[in-house]
């Protein structure tokens, strides 16, 4: 199976502080690479990946102000869909940009939605709905304008957040500087309770930070620290009392809520979006309507034991899990389509009572069966790329345009020996054109007929 991933080009892949698709899609594609399936990622020219790493924009554009996003973008989305042939599927996590190119190839495409930046953006998922199929981060977060194949939960590398038993002496807001995270609130509640409040995230809304949460910042009652990276990240979410999830706006998923509660600390959050999905009221934190009810849970967080935040990751926001469920995505489209095999795919053009026309996709370095047929005779003319043909005792190198007769019980296979896809149209000549009709002699997938 080969897997096209196409990642956003706002931040490098994995993100080396902020960038929580990037993050998602270093995971799977890592995770996915351990299981053998071969993964091709797009993403910045400095990614860093145990895949084939493809790119065209050098650095992300959110770190180097000279470069033109929608520029890079436009030409990032296209190289993954002029090399389309060469992949079986495509897994679009670049939000709906991408879905406008999709009726350029018949490759199937997944897009994971990682949520609504507007309801602005809508009508272009509703005008893709069944060119691709669309997978939901949660069930709070699916639109019922459009279809949905599946809903897979983010996950994390537990390695990354190791579990601390010991319970801090600080709450913790962790998260992007922006009026919908609720940095505010969490300020409420620190000084309402007395207890020191740690702030950590990028600066997303300038005037905001500057007008309404700086003011607060006095290295004591409230103390920001920045953008954390990967190599501080667990110290300081493991080192938390609780987290403070106090959003203003329904949140797709929240993977900082998952990585708080893998460290084995508590999160009390207002019960937006996906929130009542992640978090066990009672038991991995508090889902709360208001300030009030958040400064009360606070005085309750010691009744939470941080051992139950763990396990609950454990068992279901693992990268594990999540890239097991996608494989088993991928492999449902693809066996859904009648015409993929393991060597690439083909398209029926034309069928009467005695003849039939296919075209054949054939990936680099794939080959179909040794085989023949009882019922039929073929003709192969190659279109585009190069075949190595076996008819008979005879292997026949071919080009564009060149051809090749394969009589009726001849021994004969196909095979790509090039670096793109080979595409030949194949002419049947017979009075019958079943699959039961290939005797397969050898095959590289273990198809070979009894």
């Amino acid at each position: 199976m080969k897997i096209a991933m196409l990642s956003p080009l706002s931040w490098r892949t994995p993100p080396r502080h902020y960038g929580p698709w990037e993050n998602v899609v270093s995971l799977l594609t890592e995770q996915l690479v351990a299981m053998g399936v071969d993964v091709t990622l797009f993403a910045t020219g400095d990614s860093l990946t145990r895949g084939k790493l493809a790119w065209v924009c050098e650095r992300p554009y959110s770190e180097d102000p000279s470069i033109d996003a929608k520029v890079w973008e436009c030409l990032h989305i296209a190289e993954v869909f002029r090399r389309a042939d060469e992949f079986d599927l495509i897994h679009n996590q670049f939000d709906f940009l991408p879905l406008s190119y999709s009726g350029f190839t018949n490759t199937p495409i997944v897009t994971t939605i990682h949520g609504f930046s507007s309801p602005a953006i809508l009508p272009v998922y509703k005008k893709y709905n069944e060119r691709t199929h669309y997978v939901a981060i949660s069930e709070a977060d699916k639109s019922r304008e459009l279809d949905y194949i599946a809903t897979i939960h983010h996950g994390i590398d537990l390695t990354q957040f190791p579990y601390c038993e010991d319970v801090g002496d600080y709450l913790l807001f962790f998260g992007r500087i922006h009026p919908d995270k609720g940095v505010v609130n969490a300020i409420e509640v620190a000084r309402r309770t007395g207890i020191r409040l740690v702030v950590a995230g990028i600066v997303q809304d300038e005037v905001y930070f500057h007008e309404q949460v700086e003011p607060h910042i006095d290295g004591s009652a409230v103390e920001y620290i920045g953008s954390v990276g990967p190599e501080k990240r667990q110290e300081i979410l493991g080192g938390a009392l609780a987290m403070l999830h106090l959003i203003h706006f329904d949140e797709p998923f929240g993977l900082s809520v998952v990585e708080s509660m893998a460290c084995g600390t508590p999160v009390i959050a207002f019960g937006r979006g996906s929130m009542p999905e992640i978090i066990r009221d009672g038991s991995t934190g508090f889902i709360v309507n208001d300030v009030d009810a958040a400064v009360q849970a606070v005085g309750r967080i010691d009744s939470l034991d941080r051992r139950v935040c763990r396990d609950e990751v454990e068992q279901r926001f693992t990268c594990q899990r999540m890239a097991h469920e996608y494989v088993g995505l991928y492999h449902k489209i693809l066996e859904g389509r009648e015409n993929y095999r393991p060597w690439g795919h083909y398209e029926n053009l034309l069928e009467s009572n005695d003849h039939k026309i296919k075209e054949l996709i054939v990936n680099p370095g794939e080959r179909l069966s040794l085989q023949k047929h009882r019922r039929r005779a073929e003709h192969w003319t190659v279109v585009s790329g190069e075949a190595l043909v076996t008819v008979g005792e005879k292997e026949i190198p071919l080009r564009w345009g060149q051809s090749v007769d394969v009589p009726r019980g001849a021994v004969h296979r196909i095979m790509n020996p090039g670096e793109i896809p080979l595409v030949m149209v194949e002419v049947q000549i017979g009075d019958y054109f079943g699959e039961d009709d290939i005797v397969r002699l050898e095959d590289d997938y273990a198809r070979c007929t009894p």
